[in-house]
């Protein structure tokens, strides 16, 4: 069948349109992914579909105070665009630089806004997806209309969580709180905190962010939370960079080395986690300590009662939210809530904290590509029965790569290999005539144990765990598992035998094999 005649087939009416690659989402990984075709298979067309009005992903959809990255831009910006500002950078800054990589590549037009993808349904014998998106209006509901496409590859770079919904948990009395429940994520543009007494729920990145942020204009801001996390302090600045400016080294050589710089420390870092565990802990806390002074409760506040890097350890930029609870600002309270009330919440040591607004920095929920409901040849696409390969592909699914990043490292790095190993493939199908292609487990591994996605005795984030029961699995095998290991993946991902023994190509449809 051609490929005319297939699109015939999937679309009678002849409303839908054709492209080779279909790109969900427009946030870092989308964008990046598009830098990595236009360079790689420059002669494939290819479309973004994203949600929202604008590019940005998280960094648009986010509106909180002081919202700011955690990872630095070094690393998280792209290794094909260097990166000249502050290391840890704001919203604005980071849309700033992904909008110079849409201008420099032209994107703009490929790029449709307000496309919620709602269904995508493969068929194996036209070798074709059919996705089915609603026009959104500006405020983000339906219109009514829908607009149908088909691609021969499939390129979820969506993110990972709902963007417009935070995870709240249901804690009892909330309707009897007299001031607003605001969610880090959903945060309302006329919110004015001046002067008010604010509770921020939560202890990890984001409270760290927003905490600093708020304690300038609020009368006072209270972090409340269930358990302490680690946290890492440092200048907004990276000495080797500011170094090779003086010098007047181009920025480009700049941006790699600081980049190799950086992810060789963090390499060492996260192994001296694993293999000396307590020396981390001790440094991480006295680090705290030399910030907030020998008289400050430090073992109740800012112990965590796991090992460093079971959870993701935020950086503090400048120390701000040390300095902020240091002179007073904000403040630490680590405890459990029995319940809200009128002017507060009770916590369950029967302390009443009294609030006019409530900050639920809180986490997020999860959801497996984009919540979008996926079919093959008909029948519904259970994720969690799926294995996957390199954190990227799925047993059974075809022609269809994942962006998932790192938890340990800068999401970027992750999509960037895995940006460079599409363009490998599907050049690799053109060259060979390849209609579809997936990974399966070879018979060579067919004992190979299978497991959850993730390990939780490593890396157990809460949200990870609510969601774990809707994930792919994960095999014993090192290269069907999503690794945390940059240094060994950026060797190995080049490295991948597209002829491999666990990867399953199709040159024509099964109809004509048969016969055949």
């Amino acid at each position: 069948m051609s490929e005319a005649t297939a699109i015939e087939a999937r679309d009678p009416q002849g409303t839908a349109e054709h492209v080779d690659v279909l790109i969900v989402g427009a946030g870092i990984s989308g964008i990046g992914a598009a830098w990595y075709l236009r360079r790689d298979c420059p002669d494939l067309d290819f479309t973004i579909l994203d949600t929202e009005d604008s590019f940005g992903g998280t960094w648009w959809t986010h509106r909180f105070p002081g919202i700011r990255s955690d990872s630095d831009l070094h690393t998280f910006g792209y290794g094909f665009k260097p990166w000249v500002g502050p290391p840890i950078a704001t919203a604005a800054e980071i849309l700033k630089y992904m909008g110079e990589v849409i201008e420099e590549i032209g994107l703009a037009p490929r790029i449709r806004y307000r496309h919620k993808v709602l269904a995508a349904a493969w068929s194996e014998a036209d070798a074709l997806w059919t996705v089915e998106a609603a026009i959104l209006d500006a405020s983000g509901g339906a219109t009514g209309e829908t607009r149908r496409f088909t691609t021969r590859f499939l390129y979820m770079c969506q993110g990972y969580y709902r963007h417009r919904q935070g995870y709240t948990p249901e804690w009892q009395g909330m309707a009897d709180f007299r001031g607003p429940i605001v969610h880090t994520e959903e945060w309302p543009e006329d919110l004015d905190y001046t002067g008010k007494r604010v509770v921020v729920i939560g202890s990890g990145a984001t409270a760290a962010t927003v905490i600093p942020a708020m304690a300038g204009k609020a009368a006072h801001v209270t972090m409340l939370q269930r358990s302490p996390t680690f946290f890492r302090t440092g200048r907004n600045a990276i000495e080797i960079a500011e170094e090779l400016r003086r010098l007047q080294v181009d920025e480009e050589w700049v941006h790699e080395i600081t980049r190799r710089k950086i992810l060789f420390e963090q390499d060492a870092f996260t192994r001296m986690c694993f293999e000396k565990p307590e020396a981390v802990k001790n440094d991480l806390l006295a680090n705290v300590r030399s910030l907030l002074g020998p008289d400050y409760d430090v073992d109740r506040h800012f112990t965590p009662s796991y090992r460093p890097w079971r959870q993701r350890i935020a950086f503090v930029p400048d120390a701000d939210l040390f300095k902020a609870i240091a002179d007073g600002r904000a403040s630490v309270v680590t405890d459990e809530i029995d319940r809200f009330v009128g002017n507060g919440i009770l916590l369950k040591s029967g302390e009443l904290l009294e609030a006019d607004i409530v900050v639920a920095a809180t986490g997020f929920n999860m959801c497996v590509m984009g919540d979008i409901a996926f079919s093959i040849d008909g029948r519904p696409l259970d994720w969690s029965q799926t294995v996957n390969y390199r954190g990227m592909m799925f047993t059974g699914v075809p022609n269809l790569a994942w962006v998932f990043g790192y938890f340990r490292a800068s999401w970027t790095l992750r999509a960037e290999l895995v940006g460079e190993f599409v363009g490998r493939l599907l050049n690799h199908m053109k060259a060979t005539g390849a209609r579809s292609m997936w990974p399966e487990i070879p018979p060579s591994q067919k004992d190979m144990a299978i497991l959850p996605w993730i390990d939780e005795e490593n890396f157990n984030p809460n949200y990870l765990l609510r969601a774990m029961h809707l994930l792919p699995k994960r095999g014993a095998a090192r290269e069907w598992q999503h690794t945390q290991d940059h240094w060994r993946e950026r060797d190995e991902f080049p490295a991948i035998d597209l002829e491999g023994e666990a990867f399953v190509y199709r040159w024509g449809d099964r109809a004509s094999e048969a016969a055949e």
